[in-house]
């Protein structure tokens, strides 16, 4: 009977168990090994961090819906994988055999590349993870009572940036129904080389219609920007020219900040040679598997892709929901075919569709593939990307708990998007 770890149980690493039970059968062991108990969704974590959702509207229990689909879990998280043993050992010393691993970690937060960064021992907040989102609904409520100037953006090596977009948009219409705006002057700061580039270049009219949007709801902003400490109350923010050099310093002060950090590969995968990249991501083949051991796939945020252009300011690319989905497919079907002795044929599509809330309205950016030319590109604003990003969210909770395969962006998303481009 073959042993199947997956690393991780987030949106990747749930999905994947799911997808490898629905298509291998009951056959295969599949263990989940996961960071506690909870699963959390993370695209409403902007949400939570103004008091929209509460932690419980988007987490839920691991183990009892894993088991359902008879999934073991792990909780007590991985200290490292030994890919010449073909096992994980766990935080609490025991270790687990496998056949096959699936490494669906997502990412370290690097908010040490910043002095000054971050949640935990820094001056900035994080809606990476929902209990970082609360953590900045808890600041946030202080802050409503002596408001002032607000910084929100991304470090330099970010490579998500949606969410960043997400929350200064979300945060300039929480104020507005609260009568603060007038009270809060906000500035987005990004590596981006201009507004709306979203670390893909551009999505169709994403610059003219990010700017467009900023301007309208009075919101300033620095790109090609490197954020290089924070202190209490102040940020240092160096803007770059297009050779990379430093054209004009910033010190930005603040009364609430929240800054996306760069990404890097988890310790647990930085172990053998040739797994992981130097930033610590998973190395995969167009099988998502990776060259230099073959039972071991990854997909997700810890997988290494490179950036669709080289920026002033090095920005990465993201891995956005759609590819993610089709990252798991491919998986599962590659393992199937492994297990039965076929070659290895599935790949990916990578493909960027993201569906960014913006309060009242939202955007929404189509890439075709991820990496130019594409066959598709465009963007569009609408109160529709508003309620779709919604009935998502429910949607996947609902699949988390019922164990379901059924490929959402695909069959939803798209046909959605669909609709609303011919209009």
């Amino acid at each position: 009977m073959a042993r199947i770890v997956v690393l991780g149980a987030g949106i990747g690493g749930m999905s994947a168990a799911y997808e490898l039970r629905g298509t291998l059968g009951q056959g295969p062991e599949i263990t989940v090994i996961g960071e506690g108990d909870r699963f959390s969704f993370t695209p409403s974590n902007p949400w939570v961090a103004v008091g929209w959702r509460k932690p419980s509207d988007v987490e839920m229990p691991v183990a009892r819906y894993l088991a359902k689909k008879n999934i073991a879990f792990e909780g007590v998280g991985a200290e490292r994988v030994e890919p010449d043993h073909n096992r994980v050992r766990l935080r609490d010393g025991r270790t687990l055999d496998y056949d096959y691993l699936v490494i669906a970690t997502g990412p370290r937060l690097a908010f040490d590349e910043v002095p000054g960064l971050g949640p935990e021992g820094g001056f900035t907040h994080s809606i990476c993870t929902t209990p970082h989102a609360t953590t900045a609904w808890q600041a946030y409520q202080a802050f409503l009572e002596n408001p002032g100037p607000v910084v929100v953006g991304a470090a330099p090596m970010a490579s998500c940036f949606g969410p960043a977009y997400e929350f200064a948009m979300i945060l300039d219409s929480d104020l507005r129904k609260r009568r603060l705006r007038d009270r809060v002057p906000i500035t987005y700061v990004s590596p981006e080389p201009y507004v709306g580039h979203m670390g893909l270049g551009g999505v169709g009219d994403s610059k003219g219609m990010m700017e467009s949007e900023f301007r309208q709801r009075h919101i300033q902003w620095i790109t090609n920007a490197k954020i290089t400490a924070v202190r209490d109350g102040e940020m240092d923010v160096s803007e770059m020219d297009d050779a990379g050099q430093p054209r004009k310093m910033h010190t930005l002060p603040f009364r609430y900040s929240m800054v996306l950090p760069a990404f890097t590969g988890v310790p647990a995968v930085r172990q053998g040679e040739g797994l992981c990249n130097p930033r610590g991501f998973i190395l995969i083949d167009k099988h998502q598997r990776n060259p230099a051991y073959p039972n071991i796939f990854s997909l997700g945020v810890c997988v290494a892709i490179p950036p669709v252009e080289a920026t002033p300011v090095p920005t990465g690319a993201p891995k956005t929901g759609f590819m993610i989905e089709s990252m798991v497919t491919a998986v599962a079907h590659n393992i199937q075919a492994e297990l039965a002795g076929r070659p290895v044929t599935a790949e990916a599509t990578w493909n960027a569709i993201c569906l960014a809330d913006m309060g009242d309205t939202g955007a929404a950016f189509v890439a075709l593939p991820q990496i130019p030319p594409r066959n598709v590109t465009w963007a569009k604003v609408g109160k529709w990307v508003h309620v779709a990003k919604i009935a998502f969210e429910k949607y996947f909770l609902m699949k988390m708990k019922s164990g379901n395969t059924e490929p959402i962006y695909e069959k939803y998303v798209l046909k959605l998007l669909g609709i609303m481009r011919t209009r």
